[in-house]
């Protein structure tokens, strides 16, 4: 009997290979067989070494037993249980023989328990569910091990206290394998040496695994604040080896249904995380089964797990983001689709409207919630650049004169704390900016069908109100897209107008002084950067808060109401002025065709003060601007310093150079000679020295040194050299947006399309959007005509006439417009019917007997009409 039990092993289905797979695939699939293989002999090894300790300390249960290594025999020696341990050892090793089990009144501990039902068997580990399973692969009956499997995975204590890491083997068990029998097989000694070190811990005087964090081995205070005490690679071997059977797997998912509403309620009154950390465990164990976002757990076992591990606390929230930062790109994957699967699933089974919102689905909420963890985590275990981060401003915004006015009225601003910051964020310390690259790119966290039902009016709300009842999609970012956070950033602005304008009203009627609502800019188009930057200048030191209010442009000397479209023709102008090259305050660059702030510049700071507001109130006033910075000019918006990688698209030259450098094998200080000194040229060519370190004309590079010099070098490049410029750049643009969501919604490569547009233009959207007007419609000859020629335009001509109908040549973030175009019938007369636009309202307007020749030829002759 001894023998058989010995030779029966339970050997895994061999991989199927086909002849084009090449050998280091087949090579892999072995090398898995072998490791399953090898865990299962280890598991049988531990089972008969636990029957041969039982045998010597609590006996077969057969009086007339005439073995004398069974305490059922009279003759027997009797051992204390570090003695039974080190002689069940031997025994196994020298093949001694073992009993048969007969019936016995002594109870018997878990790791003692032999009978095929297991019922004693509250918590698991790898070694446990292969010993199980081997038991079950002989009888081929799997009932015992579902049973276990339901049980301890449908219990919080269970799987808290499951698959923890165990102890190393200690050195006098090592000593007494490596003594005897030396050509024992490997795996048998190790499952030897483990299963002396269970049994150990089953003896009296020791503390049970069942302890829980009384247990010395399982302390979460000793392990660092990204560990938990679970064995995940055994945890996912085991899954690995019982997903397959599709019985084992059902258990899994009816364990799971019962399991969460518990854990929610444990979590929710009892406070359970606080007094046993150790109970973040379960979630690490369930997260691991790969079958989550199958069909069968996405209708009720997903959707109350995910319920259970939104209500974590905010430090469990950030322990399980640091592990899963640690995480590959792969494992995150998996998870981060699990989530999104059944967002999706819940949002195209379901049909949300202003009625029912998306809001409302307590599903959707906490699968957003679960990924906002799997987020952090991407973005943690990416490349992330913490350190280098832009100084606060000396100076404060001045704040506005009407403060005390609006404590009278009840008018305060809710806002006045300063921009909403994520508590999670906080808690890692840890921002999206600072990702330079995550494991996995961000768009893959945006699901497309949630932002086609959501009601952003109805959202913003909610995220403005902060209401624990009601939950905004806002506060998770990362899972709109750009046009969705477009839409919500636009409802902030315009009830930030609104609320100044309603402000300044109360204020006419207290004080009995008529007041403009709008922030009102007169100027002249000749002086226009003089003008504009005078009455900016003023409203910025008398009443900043002047800058939210709605923007109203008028041109000395010019007809016109300013419904959109003169302001998009003054930020035109001013775009163009300030950044001509001859007035000297920005260098532009022929290679990259992108403009960097001169650092020799003449100019005062108002100037780019000016530029810095111009940026902000394109923002607010929901316009588009012809800048080309390069995306570290939005880093540094965004609080971060620039740093050597950021040459690469703003000096693509010095980039490649000091990257050169930094790689060169050959010796640094004898072959390129230089120091720690750069120089510079001036606007009129001069050169200019400046010492990266004190006395750096006397300090050579060297290979030790020059990673310092690189960094060095792009530190004055763009931070030093640039300080006092882009200090009152960045002024200006907070002037605007300092208590705008603009920082919490969007990263900075979402800001440049914010302030830019896309050139990206889809002219068959527009089409399909497009309404028509003065008898026109999509079936009209000259409608098809006009859409005809405009689809065959090259793509320059495209934009020219984008240039024409909206202002600008680029398109806003999400299409060609911000609302429906509209085509209606001129009835312009005379020798010239020229096309004529309102692009205040995005009306084109055509004659009756306008045609594609008159469209193409007239092109250069476009007139705006605002």
């Amino acid at each position: 009997m001894n023998s058989d039990e010995r030779d029966c092993e339970c050997a895994l289905p061999q991989a199927e290979t086909s002849p084009a797979g090449g050998y280091d695939r087949i090579q892999e699939e072995s090398d898995i067989e072998n490791t399953e293989a090898s865990r299962m002999k280890r598991a049988a090894a531990k089972h008969l070494i636990e029957r041969y300790y039982h045998q010597l300390t609590e006996g077969c249960g057969n009086d007339s037993c005439s073995n004398a290594w069974c305490s059922s025999s009279r003759g027997s020696h009797r051992l204390d249980n570090n003695a039974a341990a080190v002689k069940a050892l031997e025994l196994y090793k020298n093949n001694a023989k073992l009993c048969d089990p007969h019936p016995s009144k002594k109870g018997t501990t878990m790791n003692h328990c032999v009978r095929d039902d297991f019922k004693d068997v509250n918590y698991l580990t790898e070694d446990k569910v292969y010993e199980i399973l081997h038991i079950c692969g002989e009888k081929e009956d799997y009932s015992p091990l579902i049973r276990v499997i339901g049980r301890v995975f449908s219990s919080a204590e269970g799987l808290v206290q499951s698959f923890r890491r165990s102890k190393p083997p200690t050195k006098e068990e090592l000593k007494s394998l490596q003594s005897k029998d030396e050509d024992k097989d490997e795996d048998e000694e190790e499952a030897a040496a483990c299963s002396a070190a269970a049994m150990e811990e089953d003896s009296p005087g020791s503390s049970s695994r069942l302890d829980g964090a009384a247990s010395g081995d399982n302390d979460v205070g000793k392990l660092g604040p990204d560990e938990v005490s679970v064995d995940i690679d055994a945890v996912r071997r085991v899954y690995q080896r019982l997903l397959s059977n599709g019985n084992i797997e059902t258990a899994f998912l009816n364990a799971l249904v019962y399991l969460s509403p518990n854990v929610e309620c444990d979590l929710t009154y009892h406070n359970v995380y606080s007094r046993d950390p150790n109970y973040l465990n379960l979630f690490v164990v369930v997260m691991e089964n790969s079958n989550l976002h199958s069909p069968d757990y996405l209708e009720i076992a997903l959707p109350q797990f995910c319920r259970a591990m939104s209500k974590l606390p905010l430090p469990a929230l950030a322990k399980l983001a640091r592990l899963w930062s640690h995480y590959s790109a792969e494992q995150i994957h998996r998870i981060m689709e699990t989530f999104q699967q059944l967002i999706t699933y819940k949002v195209v089974s379901n049909e949300f409207n202003s009625r029912n919102l998306v809001n409302d689905d307590d599903a959707v909420v906490a699968a957003t919630k679960c990924l906002k963890i799997v987020y952090y985590a991407n973005v943690m275990g990416g490349e992330v650049d913490t350190e280098h981060n832009e100084e606060e401003d000396e100076e404060p915004i001045p704040e506005s004169s009407e403060l005390t006015l609006q404590e009278l009225l009840g008018e305060e601003r809710r806002n006045k704390k300063g921009p909403r910051v994520d508590p999670l964020e906080t808690e890692l310390t840890i921002r999206t900016s600072d990702s330079r690259r995550p494991l996995i790119p961000f768009e893959e966290f945006v699901n497309e069908p949630l932002n086609e039902v959501l009601e952003m009016d109805k959202d913003y709300t909610f995220f403005k109100v902060e209401t624990e009842n009601k939950f905004s999609f806002m506060t998770c970012p990362f899972i709109l897209n750009a046009v969705t956070k477009n839409l919500g950033l636009y409802y902030d602005n315009r009830i930030r107008m609104y609320s100044e304008r309603r402000i300044t009203v109360l204020y006419s009627l207290v004080q009995g002084q008529q007041l403009n609502p709008y922030l009102r800019l007169k100027v002249r188009r000749d002086h226009i950067i003089d003008d504009a930057l005078v009455r900016l200048e003023m409203i910025a030191m008398e009443n900043p808060a002047d800058l939210k209010k709605q923007l109203y442009v008028e041109f000395e000397g010019e007809q016109g109401v300013d419904e959109g479209g003169v302001s998009k023709e003054f930020f035109q102008l001013v775009v163009e002025e300030i950044f001509n090259p001859d007035i000297g305050m920005f260098a532009y660059d022929e290679r990259t065709k992108m403009f960097w702030f001169n650092p020799s510049s003449f100019e005062n700071e108002g100037q780019f003060t000016l530029i810095g507001i111009v940026l902000g109130l394109a923002i607010y006033n929901n316009c588009i601007l012809d800048v080309h910075f390069p995306m570290v000019v939005y880093r540094k918006l965004m609080g971060k310093k620039g740093t050597f990688r950021d040459l690469a698209d703003s000096n693509p030259v010095l980039y490649q150079s000091l990257k050169e450098l930094s790689e060169y094998e050959g010796s640094v200080e004898e072959d390129m000679m230089i120091t720690f000194q750069i120089s510079q040229t001036d606007l009129f060519g001069n050169p200019l020295m400046y010492d990266l370190r004190e006395n750096g004309d006397q300090i050579p590079v060297t290979n030790e040194n020059r990673k310092e010099f690189v960094a060095q070098y792009a530190e004055y490049m763009l931070n030093k050299s640039v300080e006092k410029q882009f200090k009152a750049f960045r002024r200006g643009f907070h002037m605007v947006t300092n208590e705008s969501p603009l920082k919490y919604l969007f990263r900075p490569e979402e800001i440049e399309l914010l302030i830019c547009g896309s050139r990206n233009l889809d002219f068959q959207a527009l089409e399909e959007t497009t309404e028509y007007d003065g008898g026109y419609s999509r079936d009209s000859r000259i409608i098809k005509e006009f859409w005809e020629t405009l689809h065959s335009f090259a793509e320059e001509q495209k934009r020219l006439f984008l240039q024409f109908t909206t202002g600008t040549d680029r398109a806003p973030v999400g299409g060609c417009f911000p609302s429906a175009a509209h085509i209606a019938h001129s009835h312009h007369v005379g020798n010239m019917q020229l096309a004529n636009v309102f692009n205040c309202v995005y009306i084109q307007c055509l004659a009756k007997v306008f045609g594609p020749l008159e469209l193409c030829d007239l092109m250069p002759h476009f007139r705006l009409q605002t």
